[in-house]
């Protein structure tokens, strides 16, 4: 998950170097910590958090089938 997360951030931003993606395993519950630099916030977030929802979406599809809970937090 972790993984997905870290291709989709990298194809929005225009520095991928600066995106950072940390995993926290509580029990069944897995939060993702997403990185990017200042400039690229924007990018990752995009209009009315469409793009962040996408990626949450796409992370509890993913999360379901292996039954675990998952949260995305953008920093």
């Amino acid at each position: 998950m972790k993984e997905l997360i870290e291709y989709i951030s990298k194809s929005l931003v225009d520095d991928p170097s600066q995106v950072n993606v940390s995993e926290i395993a509580r029990g069944l519950t897995v939060t993702l910590e997403l990185e990017v630099a200042p400039e690229d916030m924007g990018r990752v977030i995009g209009k009315n958090g469409r793009v962040a929802n996408a990626m949450r979406i796409l992370l509890r599809v993913v999360a379901a089938k292996q039954g675990k809970r998952i949260n995305l937090e953008i920093l």
